[in-house]
């Protein structure tokens, strides 16, 4: 097994920052999608036990009106011919639904994007950093459910008030689903904001989307250090930033601690319930997680295209 170096031992570079640049070589774009090594895969499959299947990705029209300042996509159906149909998508954003946001979706403002790679290489028409380099192995491993309301211990809890959650809960949690966590696993973090979200009135959507408000992952460097250090591929939320929002503007959001200093990948918007429901009913809240991003060159962000096997 690959041995890497521990999140205090990595350097800290000119912003104060610790950095994984490098340790997955100087010209890695996958950032902890390393850590899916074969090992960890193998191992993962040992979670198929009666072949239950669970979709992980919501419609790629939803959430509707999208978050973020982009529009709505438009499927549009034609006749290719008398006997043929075809469809086009106008307007379609790749990280408006359920996604991930690639390596090059975020930079930090003093050092720039993940491995040092340049504005040049990871800007419009450079060739690092794109989601094509996970689409050729897929993201597939051990996913870990984190179920928030139902064992996170918050009380009168609601999705759309800012909890922070932090490492001190994500450890109760997995005390309470008897779960330890192993190299590669890749989390998602139920926040129960997209149920509460379907389940609001249509009309409520537009207000939901303007004042966004969320549970999701306090953005301390603690949870850089935990996530790293448990060697986790990814987290996925259900929510529209994995992290809790509003941010607090006191302390570096965790995007920019993840995303540009260790490569980690971020999951957002992702659909939680219907696995939440099936792990309560046989207390498994692990499963074999198989996400297959899109194999597009150059791409800043992907659909989730996940599901879960049991």
């Amino acid at each position: 097994m690959t041995m890497y170096p521990k999140y205090r031992e990595l350097e800290r570079i000119e912003n104060g920052r610790r950095s994984a640049w490098g340790v997955f070589g100087s010209e890695d774009d996958l950032g902890t999608a390393n850590f899916l090594s074969p090992v960890a895969v193998r191992a993962a499959t040992r979670e198929i036990q009666t072949g239950e299947r669970v979709n992980l990705s919501l419609p790629l029209d939803l959430p509707t009106p999208p978050y973020f300042g982009r529009n709505p996509m438009q499927h549009r159906i034609f006749r290719h011919s008398e006997l043929v149909l075809d469809d086009v998508m106008d307007n379609f954003f790749p990280q408006a639904s359920s996604q991930w946001d690639g390596l090059r979706h975020r930079k930090d403002p003093d050092v720039g994007f993940y491995n040092g790679v340049s504005e040049e290489e990871a800007g419009a028409g450079g060739s690092r950093l794109g989601v094509e380099a996970w689409a050729q192995q897929g993201i597939v491993g051990r996913g870990v459910l984190l179920d928030i309301p139902r064992f996170g211990g918050i009380e009168d809890y609601d999705p759309f008030v800012p909890h922070r959650i932090d490492v001190k809960m994500i450890k109760k949690v997995l005390d309470a689903e008897r779960v330890v966590l192993s190299d590669g696993d890749i989390l998602l973090v139920r926040t129960g904001y997209m149920g509460a979200y379907l389940a609001a009135p249509v009309t409520d959507r537009g207000a939901l989307r303007d004042k966004v408000t969320s549970a999701g992952l306090a953005a301390a460097e603690e949870m850089a250090e935990f996530l790293w250090d448990n060697r986790i591929t990814a987290a996925a939320g259900d929510n529209p930033g994995l992290e809790a929002l509003p941010r607090n503007l006191e302390v570096p959001d965790l995007h920019s601690r993840l995303i540009p200093m260790l490569g980690f990948l971020i999951g957002e918007f992702w659909a939680l319930d219907a696995l939440a429901e099936a792990s309560a009913r046989d207390g498994r809240y692990t499963c074999f997680l198989a996400s297959v991003p899109l194999n597009l060159p150059g791409g800043v962000g992907t659909p989730a295209n996940a599901i879960a096997l049991r």
